[in-house]
Parts: structure tokens; C-alpha cells; sequence
């Protein structure tokens, strides 16, 4: 009858009467283990079915090779492509990804932060919620030494480390584009009040309004809070203006959805009665009928992997028991307009 009982260190330094220490550095592949032993003690283990025991090893190393990756939505095409830069760029040390969802929620991501200190992982990667104000659940992080790197949403704090993406470059590119092609009266659908990229986007809006010699028309801005039905209200407060804008910057490309669906709906034709140009250029318009003219490329997969990078060279910095670096991890990657 087969037992059921994992083999352990002993057992193989027992049939190969070595020592446990012997064994132990075999297949760690100490260097002070000649490679005959060593070629052995992993032989034998293969044979006997050993598996290291990662726990202890941890307990040892005082890590546990798992990073956490917080982030609005894995549905969202810009998201799940961010979590492939870090899986790819953490795969290359051999490091395990925890994925959570905040779902847009401060209380989930305040959850989520907890259940990922409690499982004692090595760093922590995030991009806020839309209504992420305070920030006292990750300032709590610094107490278990955890470091934690903020990517695409990130706090207006200075004493972070971040990676994040050039808003003004793409817009300026976009209404250059529109004035190129004879828009004067350019809107602007903007995002929920709390999100720090909600005031960098109007901030911009104005810049750019002004270096193309444009006025500001506060009758042609307006916001929403991402649910599909504020989205439509928001199109349909703009396309029923007596005034309406003939172009409209759309704060990401998961409102232009609704908002093409609405401009169908009232008879309009889109890039023709009213023209658009949003963020986020998601895969998805390779596959759609009617298009925006462009959309303004934010590099997902470029941020979280360089954010992840950034989370590595801290976590490598604790593992050595080093001061924490008295400077900050800080990148800004510059946005791009793609055509279609």
C-alpha cells in the first residue's frame, strides 16, 4: 500500500547516507556540494517524489515571492493588458502575481490591501478607485515594510512612487487634429469629480483650447460618473444644445460606447454631425463599424511593467536590509493620438 505521506530530507540523506545538511545544499546547488552529490540527492528526490518546502524557505528568506496587483476591473481591456506587463515583467523572477478588484470601490480596495498584508506579500501594485480620496491604507503598508508603487491612477501626492501617463501630450495632438480639420467648438465629456485624472484632463482641455487660440465654452463640458446611464446623459446634454459642439474629447473609450449609441439613437452621424476623439485605445474598434477618429493611447502594458520593475528594485532594497531610498520612483510616459 502507498503511503500518502510526502518524503522529507531525511529519508534521502538516509538512502544516500549523507548528511541532512548534505542534501539540503544539493539541491540548492551550493556551490560546496560537488556535482557527482549533487546530481544524486536530485535524482533520488525525483525518484522518492520530494518537494521542497517553499514555506520554510520563505520563513528563512523572509519573503514570499508574491506581489499583489490591485486594479479597478480585469474586464476592462486596459487593465488586463497592465496585468500582462506585470505578470510578464514578474514571471522573469520567478514571482507569483495576486490579482484584486476594487470594482471602483473604496471599502473593497481597503479590504483588498488588508487580506494582501496579511498573506505577508513582498510589494503591492495599484491604480485607485475612482472615489479613492485618503489614503491611510496604504500609508499602514510602511509599518509591515511592504512597498507599494501606484500606476495610471495615482494619488496627487509627491512622497509616492508611481508610474503614470502624459495626459497633455495626446490631447494636444487630438485638438490640433480637430482645429486641422475645421472644429471651433470642441467639447469635452470629463470623468467622476473625485479622480485625480478628472481635473488633469479639464487642466489640459484649457491648455490645449488656448495654445490652438480656442475659447472656453463652458456650455460644451460636461462629466460623468462612468455608469452607462450618466455616459448617455452626458452625450445627450451636449447633442442637444442649440449650440452643440461639432467635436467632443470623451474622457476614456468605454463612454464613447454609450455615446455612439446615443448619437445613433437621436439620427446623428457619427465623425459627421459630431466628431470624437477619446482615451484609452481600446482593441476593441479593430472590430467596430463606427469609430471614433482617434483614440488617445495611455501604454498600459508599458506602465504596470515599468511599475513593476519599480516595485522589484524596493523589494530588493528590503531583502538587503538597506535604508528606504530617500528618493522617489517616479515616471511620466508621454501619451500618443492613434488614427483610425
Amino acid at each position: 500500500m502507498q503511503s500518502n505521506k510526502l518524503p522529507t530530507i531525511k529519508e534521502i540523506a538516509k538512502k544516500l547516507n549523507v548528511s541532512v545538511s548534505t542534501v539540503s545544499r544539493a539541491l540548492h546547488d551550493h556551490p560546496s556540494i560537488g556535482q557527482v552529490t549533487t546530481m544524486r540527492v536530485h535524482k533520488i528526490a525525483k525518484e522518492l517524489g520530494y518537494e521542497v518546502n517553499k514555506s520554510a524557505i520563505y520563513f528563512k528568506e523572509r519573503k514570499t515571492y508574491t506581489i499583489g496587483v490591485i486594479i479597478p476591473s480585469l474586464a476592462e481591456p486596459f487593465f488586463s493588458s497592465a496585468l500582462s506587463g506585470v505578470e510578464d515583467f514578474a514571471g522573469q523572477f520567478n514571482y507569483n502575481v495576486i490579482i484584486g478588484q476594487s470594482l471602483d470601490s473604496v471599502e473593497r480596495e481597503m479590504r483588498i490591501v488588508e487580506n494582501m498584508k496579511d498573506h505577508r506579500v513582498d510589494g503591492i501594485l495599484v491604480s485607485l478607485t475612482k472615489e479613492t480620496s485618503t489614503y491611510e491604507h496604504f500609508e499602514n503598508l510602511k509599518r509591515y515594510n511592504i512597498p507599494i508603487v501606484f500606476f495610471d491612477r495615482v494619488p496627487q501626492k509627491k512622497d509616492i512612487h508611481f508610474v503614470s501617463c502624459n495626459l497633455y501630450s495626446g490631447m494636444l495632438q487630438a485638438i490640433k487634429e480637430l482645429v486641422e480639420l475645421g472644429h471651433k467648438k470642441i467639447g469635452l465629456i470629463n470623468g467622476p469629480a473625485k479622480m485625480a485624472a478628472t481635473l488633469q484632463r479639464l487642466e489640459i482641455y484649457f491648455k490645449c483650447l488656448k495654445q490652438n487660440d480656442l475659447s472656453i465654452d463652458y456650455d460644451i463640458i460636461t462629466s460623468t460618473t462612468l455608469s452607462k446611464d450618466d455616459n448617455i446623459r452626458a452625450i445627450e446634454r451636449l447633442i442637444n444644445l442649440e449650440e452643440r459642439p461639432t467635436a467632443v474629447i470623451v474622457f476614456n473609450d468605454y463612454v464613447l460606447l454609450d455615446c455612439i449609441t446615443s448619437v445613433k439613437t437621436a439620427g446623428l452621424q457619427v465623425n459627421k454631425d459630431i466628431s470624437f476623439i477619446s482615451f484609452a485605445n481600446l482593441p476593441i474598434w479593430e472590430y467596430m463599424d463606427t469609430k471614433p477618429l482617434a483614440s488617445i493611447e495611455q501604454f498600459a502594458y508599458k506602465q504596470a511593467s515599468k511599475a513593476t520593475d519599480f516595485l522589484f528594485k524596493l523589494i530588493e532594497t528590503n531583502n538587503k536590509g538597506g535604508e528606504p531610498n530617500p528618493a522617489y520612483f517616479q515616471e511620466v510616459i508621454d501619451s500618443e493620438l492613434v488614427n483610425y
